[in-house]
């Protein structure tokens, strides 16, 4: 069928078969195949994978790493503040919430690090401008329309062989991979997913309409990665692990079957929360914590069975932290600054950055004490070996926290 004149019943049939995969605009394969021919910084560790876990709704980060011997804490939290005695302890200063306990076996074996104080000048505490700021790096006062890692990937392509630069898991958004020429999968479910993509039948149909020849394009792309996945998921190797069976963990439990297939990908990024507690943090709070320890814990014992733990690097991240002070709810409210931790076979295992002061605040917030992008700089330099780049109006320095 040839025809410059293609029916609009023939347009939208393409178009439909095409909800579950996110991709950029208008890009021709080969033109990005070309840019990455070009591109060879950074290609000795192009294969490892970068697994993001967003804390959705801004988690507390003083309930989760703790200042327990800080009395400013416990001034400040009345309510809220978790006992000293329940601190599982990793310093004489600082320790976790006693949900957080099943990962006390990879600090000990320093495969877990603690970088402090992270956050950005002039926070803001809403919750859609703040995690707009962390996905595109930007300023505060900064509006750029694409992902980091999106910007990343156009600068640094990926080889032709990867099926996509990202893989999203869960309800969150693509963040980091949206906009741009990024290719990511939204898969909520795997199983739907190829049962759909069976479906998207490449139309041998060839036409001058710019519009509908880019549907086209996306069609044969989808059919592509989707037999992709079919081969890979059906050879992989079984996985003996028992992930937790909420949603997290069958999130991470995927995650962990599409590592095991060896399917071609940069990035999955996976979602938990809400950890919006503004009101009864203490039982909520716990659970999440409980939900956050339990699969990452699984999610290591999958990839240490696939012998693969040295090659995939776990970063939490969230647009903001907590208040220092509780709220009259037995909440905290919108914050600033907060920790975030990083895991994996090559991290070097221990505390990064600096606390922030409990009693030196700026409109009852913490002040950071590390620039966001310092994270993402270290994901660029230290884990996947690529030159430094510049995020929003300037460069940040990387973590020393990851070997080799």
């Amino acid at each position: 069928m040839t025809t410059s004149g293609v029916s609009r019943r023939t347009c939208l049939q393409a178009a439909m078969a095409l909800p579950f995969l996110l991709l950029r605009p208008a890009w021709s394969l080969r033109a990005w195949a070309a840019e990455a021919n070009a591109v060879t910084a950074g290609s000795r560790n192009r294969d490892r994978i970068l697994l993001l876990v967003e804390l959705h709704g801004g988690n507390d980060g003083l309930n989760t790493f703790i200042p327990y011997e800080d009395a400013a804490y416990y001034r400040a939290r009345p309510q809220l503040a978790i006992p000293r005695d329940q601190v599982r302890q990793l310093t004489p200063r600082f320790g976790l919430h006693p949900a957080l306990s099943p990962l006390m076996p990879l600090w000990e074996g320093k495969e877990l690090a603690w970088v402090q104080g992270i956050g950005y000048p002039r926070p803001n505490r809403s919750h859609f401008r703040s995690i707009e700021i962390w996905d595109t790096a930007s300023d505060s006062e900064q509006v750029l329309d694409k992902g980091w890692l999106t910007g990343l990937f156009e600068q640094f392509p990926l080889p032709e062989r990867f099926t996509a630069e990202g893989i999203l898991l869960g309800k969150g958004d693509a963040g980091p991979l949206s906009g741009g020429k990024a290719r990511t999968i939204a898969l909520h479910d795997p199983a739907q997913f190829l049962h759909q993509a069976a479906a998207v039948a490449p139309l041998s149909v060839s036409t001058t309409n710019r519009a509908l020849a880019h549907i086209l394009e996306v069609r044969r792309e989808i059919s592509q990665a989707a037999m992709d996945l079919q081969g890979r998921i059906q050879q992989a190797p079984h996985l003996s692990i028992d992930f937790p069976a909420n949603k997290f963990g069958k999130q991470l439990e995927v995650a962990a079957r599409l590592i095991a297939a060896q399917v071609p990908v940069s990035v999955i990024k996976v979602t938990q929360g809400s950890f919006d507690t503004h009101a009864g943090q203490l039982a909520a709070h716990q659970r999440l914590l409980e939900e956050l320890a339990q699969g990452l814990v699984a999610f290591r014992a999958a990839m240490d069975q696939l012998g693969l733990w040295k090659e995939v690097l776990v970063m939490t991240y969230s647009e903001f932290g907590r208040r220092v002070a509780e709220n009259a709810s037995h909440g905290t409210d919108h914050g600033t600054a907060a920790p975030h931790l990083l895991m994996g076979g090559r991290v070097k295992g221990g505390l990064y950055g600096t606390s922030p002061s409990l009693t030196d605040l700026q409109q009852g917030d913490l002040k950071h004490t590390l620039d966001y992008r310092s994270l993402y700089a270290t994901v660029c330099e230290k884990w996947w070996g690529l030159p430094a780049v510049s995020f929003g109006t300037g460069r940040y320095p990387a973590v020393d926290c990851l070997a080799g």
